[in-house]
């Protein structure tokens, strides 16, 4: 690191934009992953002291009404960000793992919450012994730059799945749904709700096409917010529902919830899944027994089960590696078989760090059509609007991407030399993703 690269890092805010001119974009990239490496070794200081006063509080701490407020009084912190830290701090004392791993950096503080709160308080189905490899999962879901709050609560709610008890999980507990409607003065409708995770799953899926940025006709870009797409995605929906609904009818179609599950798994539960392994003697996520939905992820095997009882049932035939076979090639446009199965591979957009859902992706040739590439599952992987314009050279952009289907029959994605000289491959992103 140069000597002005350290100092940028290292030294003051005060009058750095006037000289960040000097750094190149390399030098400018390599202080914002260091500043960030930075912020999160202090964050692991901070609560490690903060813990060490709430067990030897002075008069002044014990003034303050406790750690969290004196903290809070003595900083630009707000009393419940203070709260946030000591708590954090106590929490991390029974497991020593997820304390470890926050206090090199390699966990981020939301992660940490998210990670102690499962410890604390896991499903009521779990036996204790199965709580060292659920610690693993969370971990390797909360480390490394790829992980996302997304990965990390997916995980959670996979495992609260997998130990099912007599207690019905939260988010498939219909009694607490709730949906208020309410005018305003100025003659406007508030709508506040909650709802169960396939209520959700049915909501999204009827909102998806309906929410997506829509360019004007000269190819200006959408303007509207996500807020406002989908409000008038929700109006658009009400509208062709009292347009076209056959109400009055019993017995109709069943809603468009796509549902993914292992044909054994729905057939019958394992005791204990959590004790599955993956090649390395780790735990891999893809080895528990639950369902999956393209929005809201995983779903309990007893409620997968129940929607199993009255549905439209597809079967998607997999390999040792959990990837689809092929499914009737020959086309330029992929069919509708190809694209149920690329989805039950990719989940999303197979991007390594995109979590765009499978709605709102493409199928790719990596062989282009032109070029004589065929419509067939090892030269097909979805890829959302962005990142599939990426792979056609998007402009500006120095470089190229590469996509190649691994000895897993799974995409896996090699950066051009301008990100990584060594051009290392990168598994497709559906590490976390059941």
């Amino acid at each position: 690191m140069s000597v002005l690269l350290s100092d940028v890092v290292s030294g003051s805010a005060v009058g750095l934009r006037g000289r960040l001119w000097r750094l190149t974009a390399a030098e400018l990239r390599a202080a914002a992953i260091e500043a960030s490496a930075e912020v999160l070794r202090l964050e692991a200081v901070r609560v490690a002291v903060v813990d060490e006063l709430s067990l030897r509080p002075d008069d002044q701490v014990i003034a303050g009404r406790g750690v969290g407020c004196w903290l809070a009084a003595n900083t630009m912190l707000q009393v419940r960000d203070g709260k946030k830290i000591a708590a954090l701090g106590a929490a991390l004392r029974p497991f020593p793992a997820v304390a470890a791993r926050f206090d090199v950096g390699d966990c981020s503080f939301e992660h940490a919450v998210l990670i102690v709160a499962f410890c604390e308080s896991p499903p009521k189905g779990m036996p204790e012994e199965a709580l060292p490899r659920c610690i693993d999962l969370l971990l390797a879901a909360a480390s490394g730059v790829e992980a996302t709050t997304t990965k990390v609560r997916n995980v959670i709610a996979t495992l609260e799945r997998v130990f099912e008890s007599d207690e019905i999980p939260p988010a498939e507990d219909t009694d607490r749904n709730e949906l208020r409607i309410a005018s305003t003065l100025n003659g406007r409708v508030v709508v506040r709700g909650e709802f169960d995770a396939l209520t959700g799953e049915m909501l999204l899926s009827a909102l998806s096409n309906l929410t997506m940025p829509t360019p004007a006709p000269d190819g200006t870009p959408d303007s509207r917010s996500a807020a406002k797409r989908t409000a008038d995605g929700f109006t658009e929906l009400i509208r062709r529902y009292l347009d076209c609904a056959k109400t009055g009818t019993d017995g109709g179609q069943r809603p468009h919830v796509n549902v993914h599950i292992n044909a054994r798994d729905l057939a019958e539960h394992r005791d204990c899944a959590a004790t599955s392994a993956a090649p390395g003697g780790g735990v891999a996520v893809s080895d528990l027994d639950v369902g999956h939905m393209p929005w809201l992820g995983p779903l309990s095997v007893s409620q997968t089960r129940l929607l199993g009882c009255d549905c439209f049932l597809s079967t998607v035939l997999l390999d040792d590696h959990g990837a689809p076979l092929d499914a009737k090639p020959g086309k330029r446009l992929v069919s509708a078989e190809q694209r149920v199965a690329l989805i039950a591979r990719d989940k999303g957009c197979a991007f390594p760090g995109c979590t765009c859902v499978p709605a709102w992706t493409d199928a790719h040739h990596i062989r282009h059509w032109a070029n004589g590439g065929p419509t067939v599952m090892n030269n097909l992987v979805l890829l959302c609007r962005s990142h599939h314009r990426l792979m056609h050279r998007k402009a500006g952009f120095v470089g190229k991407w590469e996509i190649r289907i691994g000895v897993d029959n799974k995409p896996w994605f090699i950066p051009p030399t301008s990100i990584d000289p060594q051009q290392h491959p990168r598994p497709a992103n559906t590490t976390f993703k059941t």
